[in-house]
């Protein structure tokens, strides 16, 4: 499991170069707020806006998640805990004011930063309103 990446996955990195050529700024691997050991993969911190890109096995993809054989109550444990520290990190950043917006990594990354771009754009509409 150590040679599994965390961050600067294909498709993450697929999305920030799209976001990037766009001319989108944005940071990355932030610290969420008082959550210890957690990281917000792309953030827009002046705006509140915070994207993750989710692994399908990782974070229980409904679509692609696998469920491993060997040692299958361990690993039905430690992903249920998986899916559980995602809420619990969606809800706090909700509730702290960010807008949260999570995705698969078997979602078109054209796809993705086109929702990212819509979402920064009225974002930035509504604070000059």
């Amino acid at each position: 499991m150590s040679r599994q990446a965390s961050q600067g996955t294909a498709p993450e990195l697929a999305v920030r170069r799209l976001l990037h050529a766009s001319g989108h700024r944005y940071r990355l691997h932030r610290p969420v707020p008082g959550l210890p050991r957690r990281t917000i993969d792309i953030a827009f911190p002046g705006l509140k806006i915070a994207v993750f890109l989710d692994g399908c096995f990782w974070h229980g993809c409904p679509q692609h998640a696998t469920h491993p054989k060997a040692n299958a109550d361990w690993w039905r444990h430690k992903l249920n805990r998986n899916m559980a520290r995602d809420l619990e990190t969606t809800e706090r950043l909700a509730t702290d004011g960010w807008t949260v917006l999570r995705f698969w990594e078997h979602e078109a990354p054209s796809d993705v930063a086109e929702r990212v771009a819509a979402t920064v754009a009225d974002a930035k509409r509504s604070r000059t309103s």
